[in-house]
């Protein structure tokens, strides 16, 4: 993606099914849970770079025995830093008291961070600031053991407003107006009250105080707490907690906007974000890796139970499709074949724009995350070349001699390394004029493969706010001097903020909603702005369910290829001697190539939420007043 655009969390997480002395004698390390974690949450990275956290819980510990571990860091290598930590402790404590070093029961008694059940967090943050404190997992502390919840999760709820004050209603005093703290209080305020009941009715039951707890833990209904707590939740999420006396679960939005996979064998039970994460950890095939249906929820009992149970009605199915164009890992085989799909779909466009002058045109792509619809776009664009090597032979065939036969099959499509990114500049200077000069050598080019003549298109898998393609993109490959720079997108035009996790909160940064805004002041209708705002302001103080996007209507009148001309002109600057086209994938070829995974909320408008609404509407609203908060 040429725009810089943070994203999505990702969750990891363990539970080792044998006692750790198993996995002394047979991988050779009672360490062989944490080694899995630090790999599964490396292979996440991708997902993640503000911040990282790990969590574990020891099982079956005396009273006054440390059984919970955490550590949180915002550094520049977050993961790399918390399992410095980790492996630190645990050298300091084997260096200090070698006996431990073959006494695996010492081992988990002495050493932190040595348990059976573990949770990982890479965080990109979206809301809330940076310090270590906004990085989960977050901790609610209690000296009952069954009420210790540790919460982690890829997620942003549109209703935080709300659950903040249904926490007021209960009369509790949250310390922060987050989603992070209003979710990990409301589980919290249920499983109170959960732990409440059982001890009471332990009492009836003739159980003494300390009778009181393994009853507690035996009885506890995991799946019951997490119907109550979610029921008002309003956004796109994969929660995964961790309860003190070791019970788990991972919960999955009703929509399945957020992704969550998971594996069981006799050795473990593993979640992750990313389904090719858990294959490439403990090496296991494609179809033994299940999804987590939307509105379900793993279970994890304390003695390694586990089970899928219904939390939530689940809703049509809306599964974030941008995971699918980019911000998974591209290494997932389903992807990797959509990503080319969305290649091939998108080049009959490709095409018409170059007049089908496959002779005189160079593809490229804009690396990294563009490669692979790069190459299901060469696929397309080779079909095509040998349908007019088949067309050129037969018109050709009375007169074809042996040496005009070999320059048509000799006719090969064009492909070179254009654009490469220099990873080791740095913008350091903030003033503008020179921030901009410097900007635009973020990229460089390759110089002598492109003619004149030459048409050159270049892939990225979206345009978001068209900024690095103005500022450097264009201008670099326009020091190449072709005849046509024509860039294709392999996703359809961003014209909606996200709020179910994704950074894109802000609709005056989209550069489709500046194209659609400019293309009513040119035609003169100056009113547009104004109606919608009144519509959306009119709308305000509804229920979420009466609300609709207004925002809908500045895109209307427009088709598709009018805005996408409007994109190519904002971003072509004066300076720019080449003519500039841009191309976008269309809704329905995004559905063909992606068919499962159909959440399209940023393209179309169409939340899958009913809080996503009144998150665009506010969003416009804050356009309108120059409000630079969030609509959410």
């Amino acid at each position: 993606m040429s725009d810089a655009l943070k994203h999505e969390c990702g969750i990891a997480l363990v539970r080792l099914l044998k006692p750790l002395e198993f996995y002394k004698k047979k991988y050779g390390s009672a360490f062989y849970g944490i080694n899995k974690m630090y790999l599964m949450m490396e292979k996440q990275h991708n997902r993640g770079q503000d911040g990282a956290g790990f969590a574990s819980i020891k099982l079956n510990v005396d009273p006054g025995e440390r059984y919970i571990s955490r550590v949180r860091s915002n550094a520049q290598q977050p993961i790399q830093d918390i399992f410095a930590q980790i492996n630190s402790r645990i050298n300091h404590e084997l260096t200090n008291h070698p006996e431990f070093k073959e006494n695996v029961d010492a081992q988990k008694k002495n050493i932190p961070y040595l348990g059976e059940l573990m949770l990982g967090h890479v965080r990109y943050g979206t809301f809330g600031g940076n310090s270590v404190e906004h990085v989960h997992p977050f901790l609610r502390q209690n000296n009952w053991m069954h009420r210790n919840l540790i919460i982690a999760g890829n997620f942003n709820m549109t209703n935080t407003t709300q659950l903040f004050d249904n926490l007021i209603k209960l009369g509790m005093h949250p310390k922060e107006k987050a989603d992070t703290i209003t979710v990990m209080e409301k589980i919290g305020h249920f499983l109170d009250d959960a732990v409440s009941k059982l001890y009471k009715k332990s009492k009836k039951l003739g159980l003494s105080k300390i009778e009181a707890s393994p009853y507690i833990v035996e009885n506890l209904n995991l799946a019951k707490i997490l119907r109550k707590s979610s029921r008002d939740w309003d956004g796109g999420y994969a929660m995964a907690g961790l309860l003190g006396h070791g019970d788990a679960f991972v919960l999955r939005d009703p929509a399945g906007i957020r992704p969550a996979f998971y594996y069981k064998d006799d050795e473990v039970v593993v979640v992750a974000s990313e389904r090719p994460v858990i294959q490439t950890v403990f090496n296991v095939p494609f179809e033994e890796v299940k999804e987590l249906n939307p509105g379900h929820a793993l279970l994890l009992r304390k003695d390694g139970y586990m089970k899928i149970s219904k939390i939530l009605e689940p809703l049509e199915r809306k599964s974030c499709s941008f995971e699918r164009i980019y911000f998974s890992r591209g290494s997932d085989a389903e992807i990797y074949q959509e990503r080319k799909e969305l290649g091939k779909l998108v080049m009959p466009k490709v095409l018409e724009a170059i007049d089908y002058d496959t002779e005189n045109t160079v593809f490229s792509f804009i690396p990294n995350t563009a490669e692979t619809s790069f190459y299901g776009m060469l696929e397309a664009a080779q079909d095509e070349l040998n349908k007019q090597k088949n067309d050129t032979i037969l018109r050709e065939k009375e007169g074809l001699t042996n040496e005009r036969l070999q320059e048509i099959l000799s006719h090969k499509i064009r492909t070179e390394k254009i654009a490469i990114k220099d990873v080791k500049l740095r913008t350091f200077i903030t003033e503008d004029s020179s921030r901009d000069d410097l900007v635009a050598h973020v990229y460089d080019v390759t110089y002598g493969v492109v003619k004149p003549e030459d048409n050159l298109v270049i892939i990225d898998d979206s345009i978001v706010r068209g900024t690095t393609l103005k500022k450097s993109i264009l201008k670099m490959m326009d020091r190449l001097n072709p005849k046509q720079i024509v860039v294709v997108s392999s996703a359809p035009q961003i014209r909606y903020p996200d709020c179910y996790g994704i950074d894109m909160a802000r609709l005056e940064g989209l550069i489709a909603f500046q194209a659609a805004k400019a293309l009513h002041e040119d035609r003169g209708n100056k009113t547009i702005i104004d109606d919608i705002y009144q519509n959306c302001k009119k709308d305000e103080n509804l229920n979420d369910n009466e609300q609709i996007n207004h925002v809908k209507e500045l895109y209307a009148p427009f088709t598709d290829e009018e805005i996408s001309d409007k994109v190519a002109e904002l971003i072509s600057e004066e300076s720019i001697s080449s003519k500039v086209k841009v191309i976008f994938q269309s809704v329905d070829d995004l559905h063909k190539a992606c068919p499962n995974d159909l959440g399209d909320w940023y393209f179309t408008g169409d939340y899958p939420t009913p809080g996503g609404n009144r998150v665009v509407n506010k969003a416009f609203i804050n356009f309108v007043e120059g409000n630079p908060e969030r609509a959410y």
